[in-house]
């Protein structure tokens, strides 16, 4: 399996990376941050309210990313979850018929007692570490490989996807803004289209994550 996932949701990832995906039929996990809504931020411009509706129209997944894109490891334990349930909330008066099954941990790892806690309130949570994930993988702790490091060297990225296609693994990619100019935490809409085009010819079926977690839940269970 395949996941494209972005952080923080920059209305390019949607307008631009979104689209992309969606030519393929393919559906990508939006992690949002709904107190940056409408802001401009160091990964560009955040999403707007009318880019919600028209992203689960599209198929897309709407996910959690913390209401106050809290670092996860300097904030304690009872702050992350407050602003996780803060951002639950905005996300029940902003679009009321969909639930955040999934998570991201903004900025860095996340202490262990934090990590607990997202037990109880996701389907499954993503972090980082530029690998796949296969064999007994931890669900509250996914590992994801983040285009930006690597968008000088798509053969980096190609072999990624052979591997994961070797190994019948799980590859999350994650990514922030997608444009023609893009900030040091995203890429360009001609690299994400030749990853999507690539991901696509490796055969693997291309998931929003939490449509994969549950595969993996149910993979796991037989």
């Amino acid at each position: 399996m395949i996941s494209f996932t972005f952080d923080d949701f920059p209305r390019s990832a949607f307008t631009n990376g979104g689209a992309i995906l969606s030519q393929y039929g393919f559906s990508g996990t939006y992690y949002a941050s709904f107190g940056l809504m409408g802001q401009q931020k160091s990964t560009g411009e955040m999403f707007e309210r009318a880019d919600l509706h028209e992203l689960i129209w599209q198929g897309h997944e709407l996910a959690c990313h913390t209401f106050d894109h809290c670092d996860s490891w300097e904030t304690t334990p009872a702050l992350f979850e407050a602003s996780i349930l803060k951002n639950r909330r905005a996300a029940a008066q902003l679009v009321p018929t969909v639930s955040l099954k999934s998570f991201s941990y903004p900025i860095t790892w996340p202490r262990p007692a934090t990590k607990r806690r997202i037990a109880s309130l996701f389907q499954c949570a993503r972090g980082g570490g530029q690998t796949f994930n296969v064999g007994m993988v931890d669900l509250n702790y996914l590992k994801a490989f983040f285009i930006e490091q690597s968008r000088g060297d798509f053969d980096a990225i190609k072999q990624i996807i052979d591997d994961n296609t070797e190994a019948m693994g799980w590859l999350i990619f994650a990514t922030h803004d997608v444009s023609d100019n893009p900030t040091r935490f995203g890429c360009t809409p001609a690299l994400f289209e030749r990853i999507v085009g690539y991901a696509e010819k490796s055969g693997a079926h291309v998931l929003a994550v939490g449509v994969a977690g549950e595969r993996a839940i149910r993979t796991a269970g037989s």
